[in-house]
């Protein structure tokens, strides 16, 4: 039953990140940070497939968890998989919600917390940079989601650098948003 309930947590959080990729960031040029921030760069400056790219990008780390942390590499491949198909499949969604900028931001930064929060607490996420932050959580004890409000603030300037000033600052708002949604859904598993 577990494992069942762990699939189906693996697709309801990977539909959450679709639809917050494809429904509020991606029409704005807002960033997610880590891997699927450079993924999201790599679209708005070459219009590169983001799902693809965040497959292309994340094979180092799963190679690394291959070796180091077999277990995060199982437990993580279908989340990186099914979420970057789904990215990938639901772009012809872009279009239909319009709202302004700042609630996009707001709104796609719910939508993506929630999926890594639900992800995470079954001990699964998307890989990338999400898998180095949990791989850094249980060894240090830090909230994963202040890792990874540090890793995506790194990609948020490059980002900000390479794009505009505009995306920079949208971008902050969303991954603060990311970050205490993901927060709060990992708490309720510690008081839950």
């Amino acid at each position: 039953m577990y494992f069942l309930t762990k699939g189906l947590v693996i697709i309801i959080g990977s539909i959450f990140i679709s639809l917050g990729i494809n429904l509020f960031l991606t029409p704005y040029e807002i960033l997610d940070g880590g891997i699927v921030g450079l993924a999201l760069i790599l679209h708005y400056l070459y219009n590169l497939k983001i799902g693809l790219m965040i497959i292309i990008l994340s094979m180092p780390i799963f190679i690394i968890a291959w070796f180091k942390y077999r277990a995060y590499f199982f437990n993580s491949l279908h989340g990186l998989i099914i979420s970057s198909l789904l990215i990938d499949l639901l772009k012809p969604i872009r279009s239909f919600i319009h709202i302004d900028a700042i609630y996009s931001s707001i709104f796609g930064g719910i939508f993506i917390g929630c999926g890594i929060g639900l992800m995470l607490r079954f001990k699964t996420s998307t890989g990338g940079t999400d898998l180095i932050a949990q791989f850094l959580s249980d060894k240090t004890g830090i909230n994963v989601g202040i890792l990874i409000f540090i890793i995506d603030s790194s990609v948020i300037l490059l980002g900000g650098l390479l794009l505009s000033t505009r995306t920079l600052l949208l971008s902050i708002i969303m991954i603060l948003v990311v970050s205490i949604t993901t927060s709060l859904i990992m708490k309720e598993k510690v008081s839950g």
